[in-house]
């Protein structure tokens, strides 16, 4: 399997800074998206500790494992990571007036051959696009999530209700935070989606899924989706990750053109 990544990021129309981070490393299939959150600059600080932390620490790992790196090895190391980051934020807002209190959702997300290993924190989110069906493979940490699963509002009702950003679990802001990890089999032709709140928040799901069904370029794509997030009112800082799938040459067919055969 092959992959295309590209980020796009931006304040929108209302917010005087960007909280948001992200990042990508497409030599090992590396995806990172935070939202932070936090008085004065801290959730800008706490999302940038967490994508700079975790980039280096499992880029480092999976250029050091190599092929040898399996998927219950990489969820072990994502979770050892992801615990050392968040005493890392933890630590930071104690020592520090100003940062009291910030934290940062996350998604993590690796492409491995075939195989993405996605973990998450909060509400930022993950979509997939296959066969043009849009489907959101992360479950939002937050007390909307809960009243849908308690059956009391539907997703409808969620996505207009004026308490989408209470969420319950974030990097950082107690001892010891749990990141959910689920494991996807990626076919040819998927497209995945990173996103903060500042787009779902922004943009329908029918809408996303329109623009990552068209014939355009990734950045196009990206682009657009932000275009729109702030033609809906810009309300937030809006981060969106794309990764689109394509089968890769076989290595012998490869090998056989490189040698003239």
């Amino acid at each position: 399997m092959m992959y295309k990544i590209c980020a796009q990021t931006d304040q929108g129309l209302v917010r005087k800074n960007n909280e948001d981070a992200l990042a990508f490393d497409a030599q090992t299939g590396l995806c990172l998206l935070a939202d932070g959150m936090g008085g004065y600059n801290a959730g800008e600080v706490a999302s940038g500790m967490a994508i700079a932390f975790l980039r280096r620490e499992l880029a480092w790992w999976l250029l050091e494992a190599g092929n040898r790196a399996s998927t219950q090895a990489l969820r072990r190391r994502m979770d050892a990571c992801v615990n050392d980051a968040n005493h890392a934020i933890f630590s930071a807002a104690g020592a520090n007036p100003d940062y009291a209190g910030m934290g940062t959702t996350l998604v993590a997300g690796v492409f491995l051959g075939s195989q993405l290993v996605l973990g998450h924190i909060g509400d930022s989110r993950c979509y997939r696009l296959r066969s043009h069906m849009l489907e959101q493979i992360t479950k939002d940490h937050s007390m909307l999530q809960e009243q849908i699963d308690a059956g009391l509002i539907t997703p409808e009702q969620a996505f207009i209700s004026p308490h989408r950003n209470l969420i319950t679990r974030a990097l950082g802001v107690e001892r010891k935070v749990v990141i959910e990890i689920n494991e996807h089999r990626v076919e040819p032709g998927d497209v995945y989606l990173m996103c903060s709140d500042g787009l779902s928040d922004m943009v329908a799901p029918n809408a996303i899924a329109a623009v990552l069904s068209a014939a355009s370029p990734l950045k196009e794509k990206a682009m657009t989706l932000i275009a729109l997030a702030n033609r809906g009112g810009g309300r937030d800082n809006i981060s969106v990750l794309l990764a689109q799938a394509a089968e890769g040459e076989p290595k012998r067919r490869l090998l056989s053109r490189i040698m003239g055969r």
